[in-house]
């Protein structure tokens, strides 16, 4: 359900998430890093859902081998060249890339400024060896608490000419977004934009905390927001970004099925959703999946895959020129 006249995009997509399961191999035999298997299909069930996990935070467990082989910071560039090629290889237009610097730089106790540097500088190579567009966004963990997310502003603000946004990720039931509120007012006054996940592992006060605390420009899954009227009319009102992710959705058990997502309805009620991949090794698909195969899963046609792809493209973290180009060269493309 692709529409091929509109750029495909992918607004929400964790680099470390998305680490090719060959790279893992290949890092970890190079530096001399213990596996659970040293094959691919070995290797496979101890990274990838198999079928939904309990909560967010076992989901989030799966990470665990995908950043075990960042031994250095040529192992975080490589990955981030890589995200870039995969991308293009999926046929995508423009991706926005995240990353928590402190997760990736913890199993080896790197520094979290490096790693940020080197992820800038393999996603501008990935850049320039595809032609796609792609942008970053930093993202501060929960979980690492108030300090660690200082830790990790710090260093993604001391290369924020190649960082776009800032995000707010992790234990969002035990991490309430207010207490971040003063690290985002400093990714604001730098000029970051905002978007944060919520709504995906608490209800619809963590988005409204998203929206007044963070000054969120868009909301990660916000799959809860249907729980309160008023907030999908805010949403609406003040075209919030949704980024939706519905195989992703279904392995965290944020819904219960890809036939209960709200994506529908939230199209339906003239929101700015959109649909993504989140983590595409730990859940095993592709955006080009995501359209084909979970979209028709959740009850949409190819009116409303339009609709998301345009919804995309509106609320993408780019000016008004690249989403120009973006257009013109996906019509360039079917001529």
């Amino acid at each position: 359900m692709i529409d091929r006249n509109l750029p495909l995009l992918d607004l929400h997509r964790h680099l470390d998430g998305c680490v090719r399961l060959t790279t893992v191999l290949d890092l970890a035999a190079q530096h001399g890093i213990a596996l659970p298997a040293h094959d691919l299909e070995g290797l496979r069930p101890h990274v990838q859902v198999v079928e939904a996990e309990p909560d967010l935070m076992t989901f989030i467990a799966k990470f665990e081998w995908l950043t075990a082989v960042l031994a250095n910071p040529e192992a975080c560039y490589r990955v981030a060249f890589e995200n870039v090629e995969d991308a293009a290889a999926e046929g995508i237009a423009h991706v926005e890339l995240r990353f928590s610097p402190l997760f990736m730089a913890q199993p080896h106790e790197l520094d979290p400024a490096a790693v940020v540097e080197a992820v800038i500088a393999g996603t501008e190579a990935g850049r320039r060896a595809t032609g796609i567009s792609a942008n970053l966004t930093g993202i501060l963990s929960r979980h690492f608490g108030v300090d660690g997310a200082t830790r990790e502003l710090d260093a993604i603000l001391a290369h924020k000419d190649g960082i776009t946004a800032l995000d707010l990720a992790g234990d969002e039931a035990n991490f309430p977004a207010a207490w971040f509120a003063p690290h985002f007012a400093r990714a604001r006054d730098a000029g970051l934009h905002v978007t944060v996940h919520a709504g995906e592992a608490a209800g619809p006060e963590s988005i409204w905390s998203a929206l007044r605390d963070l000054g969120a420009e868009r909301i990660g899954h916000a799959t809860r927001a249907g729980e309160d009227p008023a907030l999908l009319d805010y949403l609406g009102e003040h075209r919030i970004g949704l980024e939706m992710n519905l195989t992703s959705n279904v392995h965290t058990s944020s819904v219960p099925s890809l036939a209960t997502h709200p994506l529908r309805a939230y199209l339906q009620h003239g929101l700015l959703a959109t649909i993504n991949t989140d983590d595409p090794t730990i859940s095993g698909i592709d955006l080009p999946h995501e359209f084909e195969h979970a979209a028709p899963a959740a009850g949409l046609d190819a009116g409303d895959a339009r609709q998301a792809q345009q919804n995309a493209l509106a609320v993408a973290f780019i000016n008004d020129d690249e989403r120009a180009q973006l257009l013109a060269r996906a019509a360039s493309s079917n001529r």
